[in-house]
């Protein structure tokens, strides 16, 4: 029978999947040979899939894989595996957020005023599901699309900033004010001409400078709601500041840039280089980490970017990871003092590789 793709406004219940379905990923949100359910089609519709390869015909059994495979066995759960089911609902709350937050966003646009009442019900849920599952941060970039790069990373930011705050210690309370900061940090942007914030070439420095203006706007679009503590609209004022004073709007430093502003900027960062853009390919978030501890030394508090390496890069023994160099391995050993760069035992031969000798390879990704 001869598979054909069809919109997804037009699938049914019944109809099979006859390939995996991706969106920027590590596992299939829909997988290949799947029948469809009204769940099903409602996560690619969350997700913007906008159509489908499917065949008519009943769902593979796993006895029905075994029986073809037998002159090349394959494990019928490696075929039939699905997504965890934690991690699955956690994909389909962000994707919904992002769309949720997408549509305030035109209405900014517009000249609307934000609705803080709004995005916090967007926001809140979702940072409390992923305090629960922390192990979902190493995969965030992956959610992110370059289309819809500023609402992803809004959200992004949102979730990484109230981690962050997290594991530093803060109270919920601060957690989740500061993950609701983050989610509006860049609002202001829907004051910038869309010619240059979706602009595919790097910016000129004049377009950069009107860029620039996006944390003034932001706090301004803010600053009078209730629902956000006075500590927080400063740190969205200042989520561009740096403590040596070479940020942007003020040039603040040092004890000028709070606590609370400054883990906005480390997320803001963090999710920026870690995600594919459409005039630049994303970096491995542990070679990030290794840039802002390291290239961008002075910068930013090394307590907040501690909290991050705690989160994203606290690996240990026994963590399947990929590599920069596509290759799979192992962590066998993990330095004390270079905990981004472990000995990995390669699966294909069983060597070792030290991370610490061979600077040019970095985890890419942990394989969870």
């Amino acid at each position: 029978m001869t598979d054909t793709y069809i919109k997804t406004s037009d699938l049914r219940p019944g109809l099979v999947i006859s390939e995996d379905i991706f969106v920027n990923t590590i596992y299939p949100i829909v997988r290949k040979d799947t029948e469809v359910s009204l769940e099903h089609i409602e996560i690619l519709q969350v997700f913007g899939v906008q159509k489908v390869k499917i065949h008519e015909r009943l769902v593979v059994k796993k006895e029905q894989v075994h029986k073809v495979n037998q002159e090349n066995p394959v494990d019928p759960d490696d075929i039939l595996a699905k997504i965890p089911m934690e991690q699955l609902d956690i994909q389909i709350q962000y994707g919904r957020a992002v769309q949720s937050y997408k549509k305030e966003f035109i209405g900014w646009r517009s000249g609307i005023r934000p609705d803080i009442a709004k995005v916090r019900s967007i926001a809140i849920p979702l940072l409390e599901e992923f305090s629960n599952q922390k192990r979902v941060l190493t995969i965030l970039n992956d959610m992110s699309d370059p289309k819809d790069y500023m609402s992803h990373h809004s959200i992004a930011v949102g979730i990484l900033a109230s981690a962050i705050c997290s594991q530093m210690g803060f109270p919920k309370g601060q957690v989740l004010q500061l993950g609701l900061a983050g989610v509006l940090a860049d609002c202001g942007m829907a004051k910038i001409d869309p010619s240059i914030t979706e602009k595919a070439a790097f910016l000129t420095k004049n377009e950069f400078n009107e860029v620039k203006k996006h944390t003034v706007y932001s706090y301004q679009m803010i600053q009078d709601t209730p629902l956000l503590r006075q500590e927080m609209k400063l740190a969205i004022l200042q989520h561009h500041e740096r403590l040596d004073g070479s940020g942007y709007p003020r040039g603040d430093k040092m004890d000028q840039v709070t606590v609370f502003s400054q883990v906005l900027a480390v997320a803001d960062v963090f999710h920026a280089m870690t995600s594919e853009r459409i005039h630049r390919a994303k970096e491995s978030p542990f070679k990030v980490i290794e840039m802002i501890k390291e290239e961008e030394f002075g910068k930013f508090d090394i307590k907040v970017v501690q909290a991050l390496l705690d989160l994203v890069g606290n690996l240990s023994i026994g963590t399947r990871v990929r590599l920069t160099s596509g290759e799979v391995g192992e962590v066998v050993f993990v330095h004390r003092d270079a905990r981004l760069r472990p000995m990995i035992k390669k699966s294909v031969d069983g060597t070792i590789l030290d991370l610490t000798t061979n600077r040019h390879i970095a985890i890419e990704k942990v394989l969870i």
